[in-house]
């Protein structure tokens, strides 16, 4: 098929890819000409392992091309994805207006069979607005189907590849075999397509995501009572989770979730239910405890060193909201240190790949590190915020000489208390039983 991605985003980069990838050609079209020239170049304008090396086979096996040429990429396309953000609004909501501008865009361009697809997040009712505003542009109906993408950052091409599940939202069955069609090549081990209406389709994606914050900040208020009452998070966590109607995913304590969906996601279906006259009690809290647990790191710095961070060097690894990604909107590393610099700490960061966009945020405020371990010399507390592998297993006796005192806050619980008690450390872990020394 001929594909066309509005938007060369993270969502539409990786989509756009992969069906070019199973042998589609894909167009992908954004308006910043400065990006377009760059993925022309082979550059990529995100960090997610294993889409740079795919990028570049497919554009040299002529199965994908970048422009920002609307015109040039619509009028053959069999299928037009509409992939721009939805950025929240300060009211909470999702704000449509990229959606709406690439509608319009596409609009004078499509042909009568092409199906238009939209991929970004958007609230109950957008595809049909969509629907709307193209039949008012063409003075034609023109399919619109939703499909929601559930892709994880750091995982995000395999996800794509061996999706659980492919969702769509259609108003005639001949849509859905259209877009059944172009995700056959993904869906070989009878992983489900699931067709609904779009108003199902759309909700299916928010529900998904507010169900998963659920479950992290849960965990985290239950791992914050562990640590008052003498109990240890990773046992109750092994204790509830092999209930299979529980499970183990998203069932790891820390320091809160961050990125570009949860807390978008979590806040914009609080506010189409608060449009409908709906109080939604249970998503307030969830987002209430999330940005509660974001400051958990500071309030254990601020706690052992009574009140007095002034000049004090922290060290702080990881800074991107999660592992394999450079991205760090929400992320909880930011607000530690946004604390840390009020409090007048001397903070020393270090992130495999989130250290310059960390820059773009916060200038020189802050000393970023080549290599994990330079954060250390003098140090008087090292915070982790960040699960990256390299933090899993370091030389212990290496940070033990190099800091000015052995104190770790574990924001992620990778290390074994007891072990790190004695070994000498003061150790903190989120809902962990630390023995005493």
């Amino acid at each position: 098929m001929k594909v066309v991605m509005i938007g060369t985003g993270y969502v539409g980069l990786v989509t756009g890819t992969c069906f070019a990838d199973s042998g589609n050609e894909v167009t992908c079209v954004d308006i910043d000409a400065a990006k377009v020239a760059r993925l022309r170049r082979g550059e990529i304008p995100i960090y997610e392992p294993g889409l740079e090396e795919m990028i570049r086979r497919n554009v040299k096996g002529e199965r994908l091309e970048f422009t920002t040429d609307v015109a040039e990429a619509v009028p053959d396309a069999d299928c037009v994805f509409l992939a721009v953000g939805t950025p929240q609004s300060d009211d909470g909501a999702a704000d449509l207006k990229y959606i709406f501008a690439a509608a319009e865009s596409v609009a004078p361009y499509l042909k009568k069979e092409a199906v238009v697809i939209v991929k970004s997040t958007v609230p109950v009712g957008t595809n049909k607005r969509v629907a709307d505003l193209l039949r008012e542009l063409t003075g034609r109906e023109v399919d619109v189907a939703s499909n929601p993408e559930f892709l994880k950052e750091g995982s995000a091409v395999d996800d794509f590849i061996k999706p659980d599940r492919v969702v769509v939202g259609v108003t005639r069955p001949e849509v859905a075999e259209v877009l059944h069609e172009l995700y056959r090549p993904f869906l070989r081990t009878d992983n489900p397509f699931i067709s609904m209406n779009r108003e199902s389709s759309e909700m299916t994606k928010y529900v998904a995501n507010c169900l998963l914050a659920t479950k992290i900040s849960f965990i985290n208020e239950m791992a914050n009572l562990c640590e008052q009452v003498g109990a240890d998070i990773n046992d109750v966590r092994r204790g509830i989770g092999h209930d299979q109607r529980i499970g183990f995913a998203f069932l790891f304590p820390g320091v809160g979730y961050g990125g570009s969906c949860f807390p978008k996601d979590v806040r914009a279906l609080n506010h189409v239910a608060h449009e409908k006259g709906l109080s939604m009690v249970m998503l307030q809290a969830v987002d209430a405890v999330n940005d509660l647990q974001k400051s958990v790191l500071f309030r254990k710095l601020d706690q052992h060193f009574d009140g007095d961070l002034k000049s004090r060097k922290i060290a702080v690894w990881g800074l991107s909201f999660k592992p394999r990604t450079d991205d760090i909107r929400e992320a909880p590393s930011l607000t530690l240190i946004h604390q840390l610099l009020e409090a007048g700490a001397d903070v020393h960061v270090h992130d495999p790949v989130a250290m310059e966009n960390v820059k773009h945020e916060l200038g020189d405020k802050v000393t970023y590190c080549d290599h994990h371990y330079d954060t250390l010399p003098g140090a008087e507390a090292l915070a982790i915020v960040t699960e990256w592998n390299e933090y899993r297993n370091p030389d212990f006796d290496y940070i033990k000489h190099k800091m000015k005192s052995p104190v770790i806050f574990d924001g992620r619980n990778l290390y074994n208390a007891a072990k790190m008690v004695k070994a000498g450390f003061t150790y903190s872990g989120i809902g962990l039983f630390v023995p005493s020394k």
